[in-house]
Formats: C-alpha cells, sequence, structure tokens
C-alpha cells in the first residue's frame, strides 16, 4: 500500500476513500462529465461566548457588498458568487498583509447548492446556514479559520440565530477536522452521481432517493435544529 494511500485511509476513513478513489477514477474517464460527492450534514450551535481567545491581530475581517470587486485570484466563479448575492447570502472574508486569507459564506433561511442540484431548508428561524469555508493553503496552521469563524459567530449571534448548519465534503479531510474544532452535530449524510445531464441522490435525509435530468428538477433537503439539545458550554479546541 502506498504513503499516500495510507495517508488517505487514515483521514478519511475506509468508506469515504474508496467513494474518493471513485470519484477521482470517474471524472477522470469521463473527462470531467462524471461526478461524485458524499455529504455530511452537520450543525454547529452559536454561543454567545468568544469561542477562543483572540490572537491573529494582523488578520482583518470584512463584510464585502454584491457590487464591490472581488480579488484577481479569488478561487470561486464571479456568476457563482454573484447567485450567492442573489439568494441572499453574504461572505466575509479575512485579509492579511493586504492578501485575500480566507472567506465563509452565510445565508438564512435555506441555500441552493452551486455544485450539485440540491435546495437545503431550515425548518426553525433560530438556525442558519454556513458553507463554503475558504483558507488560503499556507494560512491553514494558523488563525485565519479561528477569527472567520470568532466573526461569524457574533453576526449570527446578532440575529437570534443559535445553531449554524453546513454540509461538509465527506473527501475534505481539512474542513472534517475544522468543523471537529468547533463542534458538530451530526445531521445526516447524502450522496450525490452526476453523469451529465442526470443526478442521482441517495442519503440518509428525506426525499433519500431523487432522480434528476434538469436544473428546474432538484430535491429538497429539510433540517430542523429545534430539537437539539445546546451543550453547557463553547467546545472550541486550542
Amino acid at each position: 500500500m502506498s504513503t499516500r494511500l495510507r495517508i488517505t485511509l487514515a483521514q478519511l476513513g475506509w468508506l469515504n476513500a474508496a467513494l474518493y478513489l471513485l470519484a477521482r477514477v470517474l471524472r477522470r474517464v469521463s473527462g470531467g462529465r462524471w461526478a461524485l460527492h458524499r455529504y455530511l450534514f452537520v450543525a454547529q450551535y452559536i454561543s454567545d461566548q468568544p469561542l477562543t481567545p483572540l490572537r491573529g491581530a494582523d488578520i482583518n475581517i470584512m463584510s464585502p457588498g454584491a457590487g464591490e470587486a472581488l480579488p484577481e485570484d479569488y478561487p470561486r466563479p464571479a456568476r457563482v458568487v454573484q447567485g450567492r448575492y442573489t439568494q441572499g447570502a453574504r461572505t466575509l472574508t479575512a485579509w492579511r498583509q493586504g492578501r485575500l486569507a480566507g472567506f465563509i459564506w452565510l445565508i438564512q433561511n435555506g441555500y441552493q447548492e452551486d455544485e450539485v442540484r440540491a435546495h437545503y431548508r431550515l425548518a426553525s428561524p433560530r438556525a442558519g446556514w454556513d458553507f463554503d469555508v475558504w483558507v488560503r493553503p499556507e494560512e491553514r496552521l494558523g488563525w485565519v479559520f479561528r477569527r472567520l469563524w470568532e466573526a461569524a459567530r457574533q453576526h449570527l449571534r446578532q440575529r437570534g440565530i443559535h445553531w449554524s448548519c453546513s454540509r461538509i465534503s465527506a473527501f475534505n479531510a481539512a474542513s472534517l477536522r475544522a468543523h471537529a474544532q468547533i463542534g458538530m452535530v451530526r445531521l445526516g449524510h447524502a450522496l450525490f452521481l452526476r453523469c451529465g445531464s442526470w443526478q442521482w441522490m441517495l442519503g440518509s435525509v428525506r426525499p433519500y432517493l431523487h432522480v434528476s435530468r434538469s436544473d428546474a428538477c432538484y430535491p429538497r433537503l429539510i433540517f430542523d435544529t429545534s430539537t437539539l439539545q445546546e451543550p453547557p458550554c463553547p467546545n472550541f479546541r486550542k
């Protein structure tokens, strides 16, 4: 067994590692027309207390509007960003030494996924949705993620949000570790297979199974945080 494969198995586990390798094979043999995604749906409690002592004083947090220009090296297409603003989402960006170091996107009520065809809805008005947390690779061992999440915590709490839901790629070990740091409750999971215009979904959340052939047809997944138990104290690991 190669060193890279052993690392992948250790980080993702057997099931996710096998699906990750299958996803790579499908993408390669199809020239990018086929894609396989496995998502975990989780919720994090939004405390009214800071989760960690703030460091990284040279990291500046901004909240740009829809009309503001993106940095030239922004890692998402402009059409995707505009679509998020159209849905009512907003973003928090972290800057260090005049360079974009990371960002997080936030939205209330629901979110139209832009990686697969799916719509996520939140049953409780005290729940929000965070998505697409990105940190520049060379900053991932520093304080950028913690500063971003602290800014997001303040933003959400000011709006009466007690739980923030998100979907995590089961193939992204760094994202799994980051969410584990701030504590997470699993809400379900889903597997999406896209082959050209066709899409199949198999998940643990209603409707459980869904097939579609056009952008106008997509599953609606509803998440309810109203029965979740609030933890006694923040559990951000230092």
